[in-house]
């Protein structure tokens, strides 16, 4: 049995959650994998709707608590092409019936195609949570970041990056140019969109904040990393 904590401080051990209660939605926090990748899961609490994001690892736990916490997935969103977090996909998907959605510069890697192709200022709707679309080049061509705010939030915006941003920095680039790509992106569409009140939750590892970040760009920029 997965053990889901409801203290949420942010960090979770590996095959084990945590659940954090927002006003009108709940975020479930699930690390799987060799490579601490985080699953998330987040619920509409009036109608039970719930958000996937990432089915990256080890579907039998996935699917555990899907069943035990969050039995009606409305949609399961691949935040990029990267197999480490999509390995559970394909039998998380078949097992739920829930339909899946990808940017389209990654959709082609995945195991099953995207029944919803996203784009940079899309919103997706799970029961009465919405969640905006934001596209952010140079960690894959396809990443998505999505950001929940609204009323269910009590007026923090809760923004899921992929590998995208992380505590102390922004995700892995490998080809020139992409660095600046990345966080060009990442600077004008959140730092410059959304308050340092704004949690981030990385595709792995712990989370953090956009105030807790922020002081910190040029100095990644100088850095090139």
């Amino acid at each position: 049995m997965t053990t889901i904590a409801d203290t949420y401080t942010g960090h979770v051990e590996t095959g084990a959650g945590a659940r954090r209660a927002l006003p009108g939605a709940t975020i479930l926090k699930v690390s799987v994998g060799p490579m601490d990748n985080n699953a998330y899961l987040i619920t509409c609490s009036a109608t039970g709707k719930t958000l996937l994001i990432d089915a990256a690892n080890d579907a039998d736990t996935l699917l555990e608590v899907i069943r035990e916490h969050a039995p009606d997935v409305a949609l399961i969103v691949t935040s990029h092409q990267h197999f480490d977090h999509w390995q559970a996909l394909e039998a998380v998907a078949a097992a739920t019936g829930a339909p899946t959605a990808a940017h389209e510069l990654d959709a082609e890697p995945l195991p099953v195609t995207p029944d919803r192709i996203l784009a940079d200022g899309d919103t997706v709707t799970v029961g009465e949570l919405t969640f905006g679309v934001i596209h952010l080049q140079g960690h894959t061509p396809g990443s998505v970041a999505l950001a929940l705010s609204g009323d269910a939030t009590g007026g923090v915006t809760h923004l899921f990056t992929g590998d995208c941003l992380f505590p102390g920095g922004v995700g892995k680039t490998w080809q020139p140019g992409d660095f600046e790509r990345l966080l060009d992106d990442v600077s004008a569409k959140v730092f410059d969109v959304y308050d340092d009140s704004t949690v981030v939750y990385p595709g792995h590892g712990d989370d953090t904040t956009l105030g807790a970040e922020r002081p910190h760009l040029a100095e990644w920029r100088e850095r090139g990393w």
